[in-house]
């Protein structure tokens, strides 16, 4: 489209929100968008409609087809109320939930939410103020409602929002009903199309009591009771980075019974505006070195950090040296998987029906330590809709042991179907307190764990590549990746081939073709060599770059090894990223 035809669409798309059916503020906006001449900010609030996708909405806040504002979000409500009608007509009283974290307008697109569910006669429990999106979760089976929806844009910086929408499991929408919903929601083409006066009567306000039944549950799922009493003082640093977890956490870890919860008065300050980090995000370790600063001053044994929506968990421990050091992703999840599975075998719940859930591109010693202890494990796509459809699946017929991912994100319980940071945290602190009953830290219980069942290195890369012309690169090099497959990665021979945008994978050995068992396809590729070395390929689905997910193994037969085995697999990594020419 020529740069003139594009600013007419747009000059004509803007105009369309100057009528009656858009409040006079709104209209003040995009008149000043249009009377300025540099149209750079008009064509990118204009030139397409936020997509509702499968997870819902996440954009920029301000005015515009393409931004996060009442009207978007009254669109997607607007839809998401017309399916929920179609879906459940035949029930008394159609129930959803609604919940918000603490991002700038959170509230008020929350609000506005529950005006135009209860204007379409539809049942609403809205909480009072901020809350998690894990207890978001819980909240849908508790009350035994058909949706749920929360305003949070997880960890993006502070100019963004979001909208996630929630099935009756609790869960993220998956097929059928993410697609049809969208297909609703992209009905709606005008602000008149939205039903936005609500009833009052059908707006609940909820908050404390549920709050209480949350973390009665999550407190029973602990292990370890006896641990934590001969522990209970055991100093605890905890961040909720100005987000939703800045009261629930630490009445959870008090729940559990630790009484030495020591905070960071700077960061429970809530605010959308995030003033104490650049990004709001447990991965990055300047969003936790304020926490690190306050367990230094404090001689505290663990940190613990949640993000804004209180779905994905930090912590940072020390080392054998007393230096803290962050754990990442992978190492969390193994750390819960090796101890969920020796508690539950210890106290004799391994009856031999038992699960474990991961992602593809998660490190591959969780499924070790499962076959090792007899306990089966689902390898998912990246999501945690995923790990909840094996749940949703089970339900009844197997136990869930716990879930998790190589971001940040883990489920220790099986009440909640998305990731929750609250009991990961709960979980991490009686863990450490476990390990402390057997003289060792929580890095040594890592370490203990790489002793017994193998070491693993992992490392994210990701390749920016910008703009349509970027597009076109990323989908050539994945056409690349297929059409000439590699033979050797780090001088390692590959062995297997798993493609799953065609659910098709090959054994370089046998020269079979193998089928994966996946409920859709995913534009995903995925090397394993003979040494164990597993590489996987995706774009990303939301930012301009291709990701590789780079994971090395190996043999220790004492802590004294892994430092020199840590030395080992960076330089690995490097020869891989020179196999993969990135």
């Amino acid at each position: 489209m020529e740069n003139s035809e594009l600013l007419e669409m747009v000059r004509n798309r803007a105009k369309g929100w100057l009528t009656q059916s858009y409040d006079e503020e709104t209209r003040q906006e995009v008149q000043a968008l249009l009377d300025r001449e540099d149209a750079t900010d008009l064509i990118d609030a204009f030139y397409k409609d936020l997509e509702f996708g499968t997870g819902g909405l996440r954009g920029v806040m301000g005015v515009g087809t393409n931004r996060m504002n009442i009207y978007t979000v009254g669109a997607a409500t607007q839809g998401l109320s017309n399916y929920l009608k179609k879906q459940f007509g035949e029930l008394e009283q159609i129930k959803v939930v609604i919940g918000h974290d603490c991002r700038n307008n959170s509230r008020k697109f929350a609000e506005i939410s529950a005006d135009i569910f209860s204007a379409n006669g539809i049942k609403v429990y809205l909480y009072d103020d901020l809350r998690p999106t894990p207890e978001m979760s819980y909240t849908i089976r508790k009350l035994g409602c058909q949706s749920g929806i929360i305003l949070t844009a997880s960890h993006n910086p502070k100019e963004y929002n979001g909208y996630k929408a929630y099935w009756n499991d609790g869960a993220q929408m998956i097929a059928p009903h993410d697609k049809n919903t969208i297909a609703e929601v992209n009905k709606i083409r005008n602000a008149s199309d939205i039903k936005f006066k609500g009833d009052k009567a059908l707006v609940e306000i909820i908050g404390e009591e549920i709050d209480r039944q949350y973390i009665e549950a999550l407190a029973g799922i602990s292990l370890s009771k006896d641990a934590i009493m001969r522990h209970s003082d055991l100093k605890i640093v905890y961040t909720p980075i100005h987000g939703t977890g800045v009261r629930i956490v630490p009445d959870t870890l008090k729940a559990f019974g630790f009484t030495n919860i020591i905070h960071v008065p700077e960061q429970d300050v809530v605010s959308g505006d995030f003033p104490t980090v650049i990004s709001p995000n447990p991965e990055e370790p300047a969003a936790l070195a304020m926490a690190v600063e306050k367990a230094k001053e404090t001689d505290a044994e663990l940190v613990l950090a949640t993000d804004p929506d209180g779905d994905r968990v930090g912590a940072a421990v020390k080392n054998n040296e007393g230096e803290w050091v962050l754990l990442n992703g992978n190492q969390t999840a193994l750390l819960f998987i090796y101890y969920l599975i020796t508690r539950w075998r210890e106290s004799g719940k391994l009856e031999g029906k038992e699960y474990i859930v991961k992602t593809i591109v998660t490190t591959e010693l969780v499924r070790t330590i499962a076959e090792k202890n007899g306990v089966e494990l689902y390898d998912v796509y990246t999501g945690f809709k995923w790990i909840a459809n094996i749940m949703r699946k089970n339900e009844g017929k197997k136990s869930y042991i716990g879930g998790g991912e190589e971001s940040y994100g883990f489920l220790c319980e099986d009440f909640v179907r998305d990731k929750d940071a609250v009991s990961a945290c709960a979980i991490l602190a009686e863990m450490t307190a476990w390990a402390k009953d057997q003289g060792l830290s929580l890095y040594q219980l890592l370490q203990r764990i790489y002793v017994e069942y193998g070491f693993s290195h992992e490392k994210g890369i990701s390749v920016v590549k910008k703009g349509k012309s970027g597009a076109e690169e990323i989908e050539a090099m994945m056409a690349n990746y297929r059409k000439n497959p590699l033979t050797e990665i780090a001088g390692s021979k590959v062995a297997f081939i798993y493609d799953y945008s065609t659910l098709k994978g090959y054994s370089c050995q046998d020269k079979e073709t193998l089928i994966l068992d996946m409920p859709t396809t995913s534009n995903v590729l995925q090397y394993v060599t003979e040494d164990k070395t597993k590489v996987s390929i995706r774009p990303s689905g939301t930012e301009p770059k291709i990701k590789f997910y780079c994971e090395v193994h190996y043999k220790v037969s004492n802590p004294e090894e892994l430092a020199e085995t840590q030395k080992a697999a960076e330089e690995k990594i490097e020869q891989i990223r020179a196999s993969l020419s990135i």
